[in-house]
């Protein structure tokens, strides 16, 4: 059904996707575990912004950033997740270059925003356990406010310009995208001139936000367990690296298979092509059915707020 006429110099307005390139006699198989954490990620993530929001002992700096990132956890799946149960299960490839630009601005500003939350949450646990009687004074209201708009501000300012270009390059058909959701760099594979400055800013801004955010991170959580290693208590001890863990795992889980995909994308590595576009799925779709687990249940003041609010 798809016209493989020769380049055309006008602008697409209809992409396909093709979900995971040569895996697609495995589609159907495949969604089942997507569309399972796509509904944990909304069970988890909504009902955390339920419990924190009903109960006024959870207004704390620590679980605002966490409804934070709940919030952009939901933005983030639903972003891609169904339309890409949609190829998945009806194939149905087609999607138009607006909610193409728009569903690429999402995942890649929301994956900003969770990067800076991320940063975010160190910095409040790092607060919390080396400056534990000055921690409200630190994070007011105002500051947590300021630091989750510098977080959307930063995420919009580095995201916007990857939409734009793509939206000023001649794009070629066929107009068939080898990815399961508009991933910038596999758009800008259809564009007709040469795209190497829009390349080169992707991987400049991604690796800038991911290197500088891991940084602040691993700096954090340095001096947190040096904090801890102080503390005599084997308990504390115990809880502070069961936290960080855990903490770790989760960023290990977004940064890891995101830089990963990335790089390859842009260096063609000689691994199959499905390696790539499931490793893009694996840090859009883990994480935010990960988080509400790792950050909420695991917290006594979370599992005491449900419990008053059920």
């Amino acid at each position: 059904t798809m016209s493989h006429s020769h380049p055309t110099n006008t602008s697409l307005s209809e992409l396909h996707l093709l979900g995971i390139p040569g895996l697609q006699h495995l589609h159907h198989w495949i969604s089942i575990p997507f569309c399972i954490m796509y509904l944990i990620t909304l069970a988890g993530n909504s009902t955390l912004l339920y419990v924190i929001k009903a109960d006024p002992s959870l207004h704390l700096p620590m679980f605002l950033f966490l409804c934070m990132l709940a919030v952009t956890d939901l933005v983030m799946s639903t972003s891609i997740t169904p339309k890409m149960l949609n190829i998945l299960w009806f194939r149905s490839t087609a999607i138009s270059l607006d909610n193409c630009l728009a569903q690429m601005y999402f995942v890649h500003a929301s994956t900003a925003m969770e990067s800076g939350l991320l940063v975010a949450m160190a910095f409040d646990r790092y607060v919390a356990i080396c400056n534990p009687l000055r921690y409200l004074s630190i994070l007011t209201s105002p500051t947590v406010a300021a630091i989750g708009l510098a977080n959307l501000l930063r995420a919009v300012v580095f995201m916007s310009p990857l939409t734009f270009q793509i939206r000023r390059l001649p794009l070629c058909s066929p107009a068939v995208v080898d990815h399961s959701y508009c991933e910038h760099m596999a758009v800008l594979k259809l564009a007709c001139t040469d795209a190497a400055f829009s390349n080169t800013y992707s991987l400049s801004v991604s690796t800038y936000v991911v290197s500088s955010d891991c940084l602040l991170i691993t700096l954090s959580y340095t001096l947190i367990l040096r904090a801890v290693l102080n503390l005599s208590s084997p308990q504390a001890l115990k809880k502070a690296f069961s936290t960080c863990s855990s903490h770790f795992c989760i960023i290990a889980l977004l940064y890891v298979p995101g830089l990963l995909s990335m790089y390859m994308e842009s260096y063609h590595q000689e691994l199959p092509r499905y390696v790539q576009v499931l490793l893009a799925n694996i840090y859009l779709l883990i994480p935010p059915a990960f988080n509400p687990l790792i950050y909420g249940i695991r917290t006594k003041q979370i599992r005491d707020g449900a419990r008053r609010v059920i």
